[in-house]
């Protein structure tokens, strides 16, 4: 069993940044704040007050928002910047942003000097709820999306509700098609929460909930070989649409719609019942989440063969049996066409 990083979630966490970071260790002087452009704007000011309050030297690399920064060129330009600033084993770095910024801030402190020091601290809801937990790092690569990367623990993540308030609804969304995830995998209480009001604002019960079902799952299955595969829930589908879009498409609106593509095509084979696909449905459709594509099955199927879960001629699918459960499925690779056709019809 693996040991994760602390997890803190609590309003008004950000403004004493510094002096946790401090707690977890001693020897680190210098903290290497990762962030993107957008970000920066509205917070790099107060986290380079609160770790200088805390006697830390804060130092910054701040990169163009959006997956494109997620790429090999920005990764080694990190690297020569860390090195450039002269970074040692004792220091850390800072991922300061969503997603992009935490994958590849990550990806960074577990290969540069061989690994130093990390801390996540989330800025959207769908690193808060998902991508800053568990370790997962890495960049995208022309064939496919996290082809290169990591499994590397963060000393901590610290999660403050309160810096979500500035973010504009479509970016929430892709963090509630995350949550609508974890409910069908393994909380039919939390789907149902999530179908049956209009959450205009991020919820800290919502959060909490989502990252221990995380972690509970990460604790067992560190390394991605099995149980932590139930995760990926729709990411084959979604991780096609959003390379097939050229990124165009976010990743929690990809995801949604390959949850139901998923779950429909398990419907028509008689493996989940109706219910499944109506309380998924239903729960997207809260968020305004997508639920169809125009790709067709063949241009789906082969931008799916990059994936990770594919292991020679077979793949692991995560079929829905009932709201709130979800198995892992092997099945030869050419199996998967069939399903994304089942699925991508209405």
């Amino acid at each position: 069993m693996t040991t994760l990083g602390a997890v803190y979630l609590e309003a008004g966490l950000f403004s004493r940044l510094g002096g946790k970071v401090k707690e977890l260790s001693g020897s680190i002087q210098t903290v290497a704040i990762v962030t993107d452009d957008t970000v920066k704007d509205l917070y790099l000011r107060p986290a380079i007050d609160s770790f200088e309050r805390a006697g830390l030297r804060p130092l910054c690399f701040s990169i163009p928002p959006g997956e494109e920064s997620k790429s090999a060129a920005m990764y080694i330009a990190l690297l020569n910047w860390l090195a450039e600033s002269r970074l040692t084993r004792t220091d850390a770095i800072a991922a300061l942003g969503g997603g992009v910024v935490g994958d590849l801030a990550g990806f960074a402190a577990a290969t540069y000097l061989r690994g130093i020091p990390l801390v996540q601290i989330p800025t959207t809801l769908l690193a808060m709820v998902d991508s800053s937990i568990g370790g997962k790092t890495g960049i995208d690569l022309p064939a496919g999306k996290n082809l290169a990367g990591a499994f590397y623990q963060p000393l901590a993540t610290f999660c403050d509700p309160e810096l979500l308030a500035p973010l504009p609804p479509e970016v929430l969304t892709d963090g509630w098609a995350e949550a609508v995830k974890y409910g069908m995998i393994r909380s039919a209480p939390l789907l149902e929460s999530l179908s049956s009001s209009l959450l205009l604002a991020p919820n800290a019960e919502i959060i909490k909930t989502c990252i221990g079902i995380k972690q509970d799952i990460v604790q067992r299955d560190e390394f991605d070989t099995g149980e932590r595969q139930l995760l990926n829930f729709g990411h084959t589908v979604g991780h096609a649409i959003e390379t097939l879009s050229g990124y165009t498409v976010s990743h929690g609106r990809a995801v949604a719609i390959g949850m139901s593509v998923i779950t429909r095509a398990a419907v028509r084979k008689g493996l989940c019942p109706p219910e499944c696909q109506t309380a998924l449905e239903r729960a997207l459709a809260v968020f305004g989440l997508p639920q169809q594509t125009d790709y067709s099955p063949a241009a789906l199927y082969e931008a799916s063969l990059s994936d990770k879960k594919r292991a020679g001629g077979a793949i692991t699918e995560i079929i829905p049996r009932a709201a709130g459960e979800c198995v892992l499925h092997k099945m030869p690779s050419g199996e998967l066409l069939d399903w994304i056709t089942l699925g991508v019809q209405p």
